[in-house]
């Protein structure tokens, strides 16, 4: 009797672990080809090939356009073809959370499906800025909702991935504040950043001293998110007793942000000039944000796990 009842309880784990890996894997898959979507509109913003495309969703009314394809065209199509390949995955993450919603946690369908309207209303973004000729306020928006789209599928597959607690609580209230502080001055950075390279603030700028204040702007919004990535992994360093998760991602976040200071002072000294190092700081500059938001997301569940066996002990 009791070997059955451990044989059914045994299955019963099974069954949900199962689910929630393969949403697991699925999430981060998402994840990356995300960032590497994001990496191929900054190449595409850089390299003039935003209206590669005359038309959308198809582009000079083929799915693939042999005929006039080049580097520009190309770059554009892929932009394209990784959204829809994106758009179509967060469709099956969405319907599978949903199909095995007794077997996951209650808020993940929901999380699922916030995601599934980012993406759909970044496609619609993508539209307007082809069909609105890259108008600078669409093409920013579009930037800002791909890292909002990024950020949540962080949030989720760090959410559903394993890791050990640290024996010490005590600092890990105050860092979940510095990481989520660091994570929203990142991104509003990005924001400031992506505004600056849709308008073409640098080069119009040292060309006629026009939109000098965009560039400077994004030039001194760069200490805020500086200082409180640093602060964040100041105070985790100095606690030898903090998880081995999160002194990892504080050590790439520190790694990040000096290369993403390196890589900002030689975009802004070459004048953009230099497609490859510009593509590759906005790159740079997505990662930090999804470190950031990963940390956050240990550090709170670090911290609730931690009030939930206080307050299992207080009332044993």
């Amino acid at each position: 009797m009791t070997e059955s009842v451990l044989q059914s309880s045994e299955t019963r784990s099974r069954s949900t672990i199962q689910p929630q890996i393969i949403i697991r894997r699925l999430v981060w898959k998402i994840a990356i080809a995300t960032l590497l979507l994001m990496a191929v509109g900054s190449a595409t913003r850089v390299m003039n090939a935003g209206l590669a495309c005359p038309d959308w969703p198809l582009c000079y009314g083929q799915l693939v356009p042999t005929r006039q394809m080049n580097l520009q065209v190309f770059l554009e199509w892929f932009h394209r073809l990784d959204a829809a390949l994106i758009g179509f995955s967060a469709i099956a993450l969405t319907g599978l959370s949903w199909w095995w919603r007794k077997e996951l946690p209650n808020w993940l369908p929901w999380a699922a499906t916030f995601a599934l309207f980012l993406i759909i209303f970044q496609g619609i973004l993508g539209g307007l800025t082809v069909t609105q000729l890259l108008r600078f306020d669409i093409v920013t928006a579009h930037l800002g909702t791909a890292l909002l789209f990024f950020g949540t599928l962080i949030v989720i597959g760090t959410t559903l991935t394993s890791f050990t607690p640290s024996p010490d609580h005590s600092i890990t209230s105050s860092l979940k504040w510095w990481g989520m502080a660091a994570a929203i001055l990142v991104y509003l950075q990005s924001l400031i950043g992506g505004l600056v390279g849709s308008r073409w603030a640098l080069h119009q700028c040292f060309g006629g001293f026009q939109l000098c204040n965009v560039m400077n702007s994004h030039i001194i919004g760069v200490f805020p998110p500086t200082i409180a990535t640093l602060i964040l992994v100041w105070l985790a360093w100095r606690n030898p007793e903090l998880s081995p998760a999160l002194r990892r991602l504080a050590t790439v976040a520190a790694g990040l942000v000096t290369l993403q200071i390196i890589l900002g002072i030689a975009t802004f000294r070459l004048h953009l000039q230099v497609e490859p190092l510009t593509v590759t700081h906005q790159a740079v500059g997505a990662s930090l944000l999804g470190v950031l938001v990963a940390f956050t997301v240990l550090a709170i569940r670090e911290t609730t796990s931690y009030q939930q066996y206080c307050n299992t002990e207080i009332k044993n």
